[in-house]
């Protein structure tokens, strides 16, 4: 019996890039002849994750590692937002958008919200980033959901990607009507093409740049050599 249909943001873009990498790092276990993605990137990037963390529910900037000292000014200023701090929390919703737990049976989307402060009515969503900046207002739109799925109250958030080696934020604002016309004219369509692939198990390989040095599937053809 097929699995019941989930995605997350991170699902959705490596399908988008290649449907056939998904399958075999999101979907497929290793010991079933799947790959763990793995990575010096990754690894900082959760080593600061966890660290950012820490310190932030600690209210303490000095808990960093010397290395992350520079970041203390973020957790001062997060610290000092007014509203109730949540830190790395698991939210989940079913398809119609009602709320549920993180591995419940009804469970569609899942979402991992780095910072979330509720204030009343108003919320925001912080998400650390390592990398360069590129921001994507699909995640945001994604983790917007997700807080509005959860928290009835909420009528308006302020998302933000905090780019820590630029040392300045990227951010959206989002109310219910907004992210309502966001899945409507871009993020549903797209999911469809997963849940499609899902149902008939198609899941094309799509060679590009990506394939000579980032992609751990060996077993494809296109791997460390890219579209001919």
């Amino acid at each position: 019996m097929a699995k019941p249909f989930s995605w997350s943001f991170s699902r959705l873009k490596n399908f988008e890039t290649c449907a056939f990498r998904s399958l075999k790092c999101d979907l497929t276990k290793p010991a079933d002849g799947g790959y763990k993605e793995s990575s010096e990137q990754l690894d900082w990037g959760n080593k600061v994750h966890a660290a950012l963390a820490n310190s932030l529910v600690h209210g303490s900037s000095a808990r960093l590692p010397p290395d992350m000292a520079v970041w203390g000014k973020w957790i001062a200023k997060l610290g000092a937002m007014p509203g109730e701090l949540l830190v790395e929390k698991k939210y989940a919703f079913t398809k119609s958008f009602e709320p549920c737990e993180y591995f419940s049976p009804g469970v569609w989307c899942r979402v991992v919200v780095d910072i979330l402060r509720l204030n009343g009515p108003v919320a925001f969503v912080g998400d650390w980033k390592t990398g360069r900046t590129n921001h994507n207002a699909d995640q945001l739109t994604i983790s917007a959901q997700a807080v509005f799925s959860h928290f009835s109250q909420v009528k308006k958030i302020t998302s933000a990607f905090i780019w820590l080696q630029e040392g300045a934020p990227s951010k959206e604002t989002f109310t219910r009507e907004s992210v309502a016309t966001a899945w409507k004219n871009n993020l549903l369509p797209r999911v469809r093409k997963m849940e499609d692939a899902a149902k008939h198990q198609m899941y094309p390989k799509q060679p590009g740049g990506l394939c000579r040095r980032y992609c751990p599937v060996t077993e494809c053809e296109f791997h460390g050599v890219g579209s001919r």
